[in-house]
């Protein structure tokens, strides 16, 4: 895809899933990737992922020169707080434009929060993530991660303009390791790559999606 496909697109949702029931797993448990804290939850749902996802982070670290890593920031979202996330920012986008019609608050809310009925996060498919150095400590990529379009001034956009040239470097570099391990970006935001959900199988032409939404079975 050259365009920018939002994930509200009815082209998005129009794809099948054949789930493989592939289990989640805990990424902290499943090898040496550098997990940060900050989105932890109760369940420690934050940390898990598809199986097939993680073995394609891993294979994007081993890509990285020595003395970068991945940070891995968040992976699965259980569907309820998917629905809580994306009511939210919608709430916000009615109040910033009330002259707006639902179809409209709906589309540019998932530049943003994808529409929990076909939200990769839900399906354990997706992850947020961005580079750090060799001592564990965030790079910077042109934003914060999870900054809005209208907090950044739209800099959150995977390719905007005027993020400085290292950020850019970095953000290519990110995007260079993930595509070969199998990834897909969602382009309004730098951080967010996935692999087997609804919006990977419309980028990469795939007939369908062998992850869907998923629940977290207690204990992981």
């Amino acid at each position: 895809m050259t365009e920018i496909v939002l994930m509200s697109d009815p082209r998005v949702a129009a794809i099948p899933v054949a789930e493989c029931g592939e289990r989640l797993v805990d990424v902290r448990e499943a090898g040496p990737l550098l997990v940060d804290p900050r989105k932890r939850d109760p369940a420690d749902a934050f940390a898990h992922l598809r199986e097939g996802v993680v073995e394609r982070l891993l294979a994007a670290q081993a890509l990285l020169p020595d003395g970068l890593r991945l940070l891995f920031v968040e992976g699965y979202r259980p569907p309820s707080l998917q629905r809580a996330y994306f009511e939210e920012y919608a709430d916000e986008l009615r109040a910033l434009h009330p002259g707006w019609s639902g179809e409209r608050i709906r589309a540019a809310a998932s530049r943003y929060v994808s529409p929990p009925e076909i939200a990769p996060h839900s399906a354990g498919a997706a992850v947020d993530l961005t580079l750090a150095g060799a001592d564990g400590r965030e790079l910077d990529l042109g934003t914060r991660m999870n900054a809005s379009p209208e907090e950044s001034g739209g800099a959150c956009f995977t390719h905007a303009d005027g993020i400085g040239r290292e950020a850019r470097a970095r953000r290519e570099l990110l995007g260079s390791v993930l595509t070969a391990a199998g990834l897909v970006n969602y382009p309004t935001e730098w951080w967010h790559w996935s692999f087997g959900d609804r919006y990977w199988a419309l980028a990469t032409g795939a007939e369908a999606a062998p992850y869907g939404p998923k629940e977290l079975a207690p204990g992981g």
